[in-house]
């Protein structure tokens, strides 16, 4: 039997405030702010980020369940990295790390790294952009 093709569907993050997060997600990452019966939820496309947060919390859970800023998060970015880089430093925030040559998904991508108000640590990947020749 050949196994199907599996693809993500959704994943958990730990927010310690709906308003903040939610302003953050939707204006820096683009996410449509989706209510559900215990808080929100971010939906990017047929992807979903689903949230533990004030008053929310999941069943089942991992072993060890993430906690607010302890998740690591990459988005695909639709156009050149620089255009990441103008778009967060718009929004009021500073990148962390890159533009910086990574590896992702689709192959190697020009990623730029930020936080989000928890601390949880995004990457924006974008392979769109030219990629430096290897020495």
């Amino acid at each position: 039997m050949t196994m199907p093709a599996i693809q993500l569907d959704h994943c958990v993050a730990h927010v310690t405030d709906w308003e903040r997060s939610n302003a953050f997600y939707r204006d820096v990452v683009g996410a449509e702010l989706v209510r559900t019966r215990m808080g929100w939820a971010y939906r990017f496309g047929d992807q979903q980020l689903n949230l533990h947060g004030p008053g929310a919390k999941g069943e089942p859970v991992a072993r060890i369940p993430v906690p607010p800023g302890g998740s690591d998060l990459c988005f695909r970015w639709p156009g050149p990295i620089e255009d990441a880089v103008a778009h967060l430093r718009a929004q009021g925030v500073e990148p962390e790390l890159g533009p910086i040559l990574r590896a992702g998904a689709r192959g190697r991508g020009m990623s730029v790294y930020f936080h989000d108000p928890d601390g949880s640590l995004l990457e924006f990947i974008s392979y769109e952009s030219p990629i430096p020749e290897q020495n």
